[in-house]
């Protein structure tokens, strides 16, 4: 195995600052040339630096064949690390080349990695560095990548959180595929919403064409928790086929992560971004937000979906406005038909035949959903432990439980 810089003795010089990183960055081209036989030279990254090392470490752990390996940059400091796949169908410890502190390249496409380790008197960072053999490698090689992270975030989610040290952004697994047939709302609320869905994502586009639409939607699904809003927008990432990422808006919210959360979506249009919560949107940064939804094609090829709790604490100039959220759904607390067919699609007629199904539905009134789901949990797990069922009992549990929460509010 290559070494690009091999360990001599215990006095060897520190590697910071210009001249070395310089010599090493050197090294690692020349070692390119000597291998593949055509020269690289460095190329900065830092605006794609997610969607090039999300796609490189997916190689690097699947083993790609596209992948090859060249040099370990340092010696002794590893060249195979692990971790533990808890999305796998059997969570396990996994082997795999470390990414860190190696070279790779993609041979074919004329590209190449390399996560360097820079050192200082108290910690170590590392540096990402891309290399190819000339520029139109490069271009042909991002054409790829944006091809696949539209493909990777049709399966996947892409979380979106802002902190303190900026917007971090994660893909996850779809923890269970939910289908429309499982989303329980109004029948006109869910018809209309999957029709601008299915209009907005079909191959043909001429409505927007034809008409002169703006190729861009939003909806805000609002109203209490526990009534569907998450359910349905996990429905939507399951069946519509294209990208979804989800935005998480914290206190940490600022105008340049607004930017940069745009620009993300962009680079996946056509997709769908979910905004949580939107109401938890900093005071300062509603007028640049406002700014960016107005933008002639920041949001083109973006279908915006929008969820909160508090619609009263949505600024109005966001809603019921062309270019903004151009509609609004109110999800409220399941009357007697959908809670009726809630109870009948939890299972609770499995846990006891005698169950009666119309009495459960007259008892829940005022129920949400999620209230709904935690009485058949219960009552399952009654059932299996004890072999009786107190429908009636837990049910007043959960109503004392709320009445507590809402006195709480009050005095708070």
């Amino acid at each position: 195995m290559k070494t690009i810089y091999p360990y001599v003795n215990e006095h060897n010089t520190e590697v910071s600052g210009y001249a070395p990183l310089a010599k090493l960055l050197s090294t690692i081209t020349d070692t390119l040339e000597e291998t593949f036989g055509t020269s690289y030279s460095a190329f900065q990254v830092d605006e794609h630096i997610f969607d090039l090392w999300t796609i490189f470490e997916e190689d690097v752990k699947s083993e790609s064949h596209e992948l090859t390996h060249v040099a370990q940059i340092f010696e002794h400091l590893g060249e195979y690390t692990f971790e533990y796949e808890e999305g796998a169908q059997i969570p396990k410890y996994r082997v795999h080349r470390a990414y860190a502190n190696q070279v790779f390249a993609y041979h074919h496409d004329g590209v190449a990695f390399a996560q360097i380790p820079i050192f200082s008197e108290a910690s170590v960072f590392y540096m990402h560095a891309v290399f190819a053999s000339n520029q139109e490698a490069m271009s042909a090689f991002l054409t790829t990548v944006r091809e696949r992270m539209w493909n990777k975030s049709k399966n996947e989610i892409l979380l979106l959180k802002d902190s303190d040290e900026g917007l971090s952004q994660e893909y996850q697994a779809i923890s269970k595929d939910v289908t429309r047939d499982e989303v329980i709302l109004e029948d006109f609320i869910k018809r209309e919403i999957y029709r601008s869905l299915d209009q907005f994502f079909q191959a043909d586009r001429s409505f927007f064409e034809t008409y002169n639409v703006p190729y861009k939607r939003g909806i805000l699904l609002y109203g209490p928790p526990g009534n569907g809003k998450t359910t349905l927008v996990k429905s939507i990432a399951n069946s519509v086929d294209a990208p979804v990422a989800y935005w998480q808006i914290t206190e940490f919210t600022s105008s340049d992560s607004i930017q940069e959360v745009f620009e993300t979506a962009q680079k996946l249009a056509p997709m769908i971004l979910v905004i949580e919560d939107i109401d938890s949107l900093p005071d300062h940064t509603r007028s640049y937000f406002l700014n960016t939804l107005d933008g002639a094609t920041s949001k083109e090829g973006i279908f915006l979906i929008g969820t909160t709790n508090y619609p009263e604490k949505i600024d109005p100039g966001l809603v019921n406005r062309a270019g903004r959220f151009d509609r609004g759904y109110e999800i409220t607390a399941p009357p007697t038909a959908l809670r009726k067919q809630y109870i009948q699609q939890l299972g609770f007629p499995m846990l006891d035949k005698s169950i009666d199904v119309d009495h459960i539905t007259l008892l829940t009134d005022g129920f949400s959903f999620a209230q709904i789901k935690e009485l058949f949990m219960s009552s399952a797990i009654e059932w299996h432990n004890e072999g009786t069922l107190n429908i009636t009992q837990t049910i007043d549990t959960i109503k004392k439980r709320e009445t507590k929460k809402r006195t709480w509010r009050m005095v708070g």
